[in-house]
Formats: C-alpha cells, structure tokens, sequence
C-alpha cells in the first residue's frame, strides 16, 4: 500500500510523497537547553528518529534537521536563578543534550543549528516580514500582525479570537492584537541581546524555527515534526511567519506525538513529575528507555507508571535471549533451502517472511512501531517454539534459526533497538558450553534419581549467575538470562 502519515494539518492519513524526489527533508523542533531533556522529550526525539531510521530502510535519502533554542526567556530566567551568564546555561545543557542523545543511541541531527549562530539570518527575515506589511515595530519589540495572516489558525483549528490564551503568549497593550506574537524582543538593562534595527534584542521563539528550517531544507520541505504540545500557538505561528513570507507550504506533512503522562497527567515541570533521562540512564539500559517509548503508536499518549521500564526490560529480555538462542544454535552463513526444509523448518522459515511483512505493514501505516514489535515478538516466540521442539537442529534448522537472528537483528536496528546484548558468559567459548552442558548432565542424573533438592540447587544456582535452564519434552535447553 506503500507509505501513509496522518497530517496534522489535514486531520488525515496521506500517501507520502516526496516534494523532491531526491531527497526527503525533514525538520524536527529541538529542546530549548535549560535543563536535562525528560523521557518526554526523548518520546519526541525517539519518534523523529525512528521516522528518518524508516525512510532510509525504504531507500530514501534523508536529510535531517533538528535545533537548539539557546536563546529564550526559560534560559534567561535559569541564568538568574543559577546567577550564571545565558551563554553558560545554554553551553552546559547543549552538551548534556547531546551526550544523552548519544547514550541513548539516537544518531545524531545531520545538522543541529543554534538560534544564536543565526542571529543575522533570523534579522533579514523579521525586516522582509516588516517591510511585506505583516510585521510591526513598537518600542524596539516586533510583532506579527496575526490578523494579517488569513489562514492563521489552519493547523490548530483556533480562530484568532481564542487563541490568547496559549503557551508563551503575553499580554501587551501596545499590540494591535492580543494574539500577536514576537518575532524580535528588545533587551531589558543587563539582558543578552544583539544590535538590529530596532535595538540591542534577541529573537522570539517561534521565528528561530523558521529561519533555521528555511535555510537548511528550503521553503518548502517535507515533514515537520515535534510534541502536540507544539501545535499551537509555537507552529501555528511558525506557519503564518513563514507562509506570509514565501507564499508556499512551509511543510507537506506535520506530525505530532502524545504527551508523555504520569499517573493521568502531562509530564512537566511546573508539574513537579518530570523524569529526567539522565537519571533514567542510571537505573536502565537506553534499549528499555527506547523500547518502552517505541511501544505504543506515537500519536497517543503514554502513562509512565513506577512499572513501565521494568516491564519494558522484561519484554526485551525475551527477545535477548532469543536473539542468544538463534546465535548460538544457528547458522548464518549457511543458505535457507527451502527444497531441503522438513515440516516444522519450513514452518518457521515461512514466519520470517510473514513478520518483515507485517513489520512494514505497520510501520507504513503511520510509523505503527506497535505493530512493527509485535511482529518481531511473533517471530520470537515461533523461534522459541521451534528451539524447545528441536533442540538439535539439522543443519538447514540452524540455516533457518540463522536467518531469523539476522532479521531480528534487521528489524530491531531499523528501530534502534540492539537485538543482541552482551553477555559476561561467553556463551560461543566451546569450554564454557561444555561446562555449562555438564552441570545440566549432573542436574538431570539428579532428577532422574528424583534428588529433586540437588536439582534445584543447581538451577537456581545457575540462574543467579545469569544461565537460565528450560526444560523440554526433547530435553534440557540452557540459555543466557540477562
């Protein structure tokens, strides 16, 4: 059926299609860099990622903005509360950012503009909208004249007269409206700002997004994304800025994830429940972070509970060991013949092909990463069925459990997950697998001998070290258990 994106802007599902067939652009809002990025900021980072990750498995070629804001009223006002310089919190947190992107395995931006190294650009951009009539001057600020804009709304569905009351929308006696918003601020004594044409200043929120995306994708690029919390009034207004300059689309697909929620509400930090991902990062690997934000559809929300990352760690567990089991009971390097499979070899062959199919079905309807783990723990558990039923396989059953350890490991790199991980038990050293199938030898003479205490001993004992034992019709089948 090929790809489909719900649109934000047209409240639909669409048939993606590039507006150049070279390349696709996509632009992606950034934090602000005044603290630690939380895991819902990671929500959006993740699904910005998993989307680039996606087009460039369907053979596209990407080109992928993401920026810093390091300029903005929540980094000046952390300046006065730290009694640092803005410049100081802005470079403290941008390299955090990024050392936690990295820990979370998220590749980096091709480029991650800062608002501060386009400071002329983001000038030009405020006079031409000045001198087009949709901006004005008071007293060193500059506004946009929303009035002005006909199609101002389009994207949020607000009207002009119910859209005061947004996120970071101030009242003003001296604008010609109320919902007209900055595009230049003039500086307070003892502020940063930047000489302009009307005074030392620095750029409003919004007009940095659309400078920045503009010069590095062009007018009119492919997908914008970032939280629903964005939708208005910060894209609306990139929107009307950016439209009432070039008179193009700023962008042919908007995509926007859920809030992140706790115990029923939004994860913030006027909110006291923010859980900063570098705090997360010391109690859980980033493959459970990423799995659990990968969970659910990117469109709804997502309840982080005190057991969400530890059920998480539990699920992925599975698909360790599994990914464990088909390495150290496969093949890869031997080709699948399918003339040569018996029943049950063919069975499980036959449910690689089914879960790559269901895998890009899901994940071309509208990035469904839900879907697409789900057919990756249906491919697991078919492996698992086959290892507990033939616990030494023929030659073209470890062919076949081959493939399936590289398609799980295909599968999951194109969500940034590791399908393998590891292990302080170097389960391929020939001494350690034949230890480990004496002590099973050992167990099983015990259990035949019904010295059931012996037995247990010995299994609970290996599983503290990290060798989990599963018990078959066929016979004994150890595994590493992380």
């Amino acid at each position: 059926m090929g790809l489909k994106i719900y649109n934000s802007l047209t409240k639909s599902k669409e048939k993606f299609t590039p507006v150049k067939t070279d390349v696709v652009r996509i632009y992606n809002c950034g934090p602000t860099v005044y603290d630690y990025f939380h895991i819902g900021n990671a929500r959006n980072f993740i699904t910005a990622e998993t989307v680039r990750r996606y087009l460039a498995y369907k053979g596209y070629k990407v080109k992928f903005i993401q920026n810093v804001t390091d300029i903005e009223d929540k980094i000046i006002n952390k300046a006065k509360e730290t009694g640092v310089t803005p410049s100081d919190v802005a470079e403290k947190f941008t390299k955090a950012y990024f050392e936690d992107l990295e820990k979370l395995g998220i590749k980096p931006a091709d480029i991650s503009p800062k608002a501060t190294e386009h400071i002329e650009d983001i000038i030009e951009f405020v006079q031409e909208l000045i001198d087009k009539g949709y901006a004005y001057e008071v007293d060193g600020d500059v506004y946009f004249e929303v009035a002005k804009f006909k199609e101002y709304g389009k994207l949020s569905g607000q009207k002009i007269e119910d859209t005061i009351a947004g996120a970071r929308v101030e009242a003003d006696d001296r604008k010609k409206h109320p919902a007209d918003f900055n595009l230049w601020k003039s500086s307070k004594p003892g502020e940063t700002g930047w000489p302009s044409p009307w005074g030392m200043g620095r750029p409003g929120w919004h007009i940095e997004c659309s400078v920045m995306s503009s010069k590095y994708l062009g007018e009119t690029f492919d997908i914008h994304l970032g939280g629903n919390d964005l939708i208005f009034p910060h894209h609306e207004n990139e929107i009307a800025q950016s439209e009432a300059l070039t008179g193009k689309p700023l962008a042919k697909y908007w995509m926007h994830n859920g809030m992140l929620q706790m115990t029923g509400d939004k994860m913030s930090k006027s909110l006291g429940n923010i859980k900063n991902v570098r705090d997360l990062l010391e109690d859980y690997e980033p493959d459970v972070i990423r799995f659990y934000l990968l969970s659910s559809h990117y469109r709804g929300p997502l309840e982080l509970t005190n057991d969400s990352l530890d059920e998480a760690k539990k699920a992925l567990q599975r698909l360790w060991n599994c990914s464990d089991m088909t390495s150290r009971l496969g093949d890869s390097q031997s080709q699948v013949m399918e003339h040569k499979l018996n029943e049950s070899e063919k069975m499980l062959s036959e449910e690689i092909d089914k879960a790559i199919d269901k895998f890009e079905e899901s994940m071309d309807d509208d990035f469904n990463t839900s879907g697409a783990v789900g057919a990756i723990f249906e491919l697991v558990a078919e492996a698992n069925k086959f290892a507990g039923e033939n616990p030494s396989p023929s030659d073209q059953g470890k062919a076949v459990l081959g493939k399936v350890n590289k398609t799980l490991n295909e599968l999951c790199q194109i969500l940034g997950i590791n399908a393998n991980k590891e292990s302080s038990i170097a389960e391929d050293d020939s001494f350690v697998n034949d230890l480990l199938q004496l002590i099973v030898n050992i167990r099983q003479d015990a259990r035949k001998n019904k010295n059931w205490d012996t037995a247990d001993k010995i299994r609970d004992g290996l599983s503290e070290l990290g060798v989990k034992l599963e018990d078959t019709r066929d016979g004994v089948v150890w595994k590493i258990d992380r």
